[in-house]
């Protein structure tokens, strides 16, 4: 297995994308092309992609957000294809992104997951995360 960070759109990735994305959401709309590219662009914003023999087998959003508190990322979007899971994908791809932050100068990171998502919840205790006793406020535009 290996673990990359994605630069560019090619047939493969999005074919993964478009795979993976229903598994992390039901209501998840695959992005055009175009949002793609931007995103894989977008400096801040680190596309992680596990491929085992060639075929995408999870992926990870790690964004890095510089404010006047200090460096900090979010981890967003963490999904192993079923056909993969039970291999540590989701540990390995965590810990690349952790890594990933530390080499940019992230003093800490965050992540939400919903509460139903009992498997998530066991991966990111095992990778070191604790639960932060805060609240999420989100407005849809």
């Amino acid at each position: 297995m290996q673990i990359y960070r994605a630069t560019e759109l090619s047939a493969e990735l999005k074919n993964g994308l478009e795979k993976l994305l229903p598994q992390l959401s039901q209501s998840a709309q695959m992005p055009s092309s175009e949002q793609i590219e931007n995103l894989l662009a977008d400096g801040n914003t680190h596309l992680l992609v596990a491929e085992v023999d060639g075929a995408i087998a999870g992926i990870l959003s790690l964004v890095v957000v510089n404010i006047p508190t200090g460096c900090k990322a979010w981890i967003e979007d963490v999904v192993v294809d079923g056909d993969f899971r039970g291999q540590k994908i989701g540990f390995q791809l965590v810990e690349k992104a952790k890594e990933t932050a530390l080499g940019l100068g992230v003093k800490k990171i965050y992540l939400t997951s919903n509460p139903s998502r009992q498997a998530a919840h066991k991966l990111y205790k095992n990778c070191g995360f604790e639960e932060y006793n805060t609240c999420v406020f989100r407005k849809t535009l």
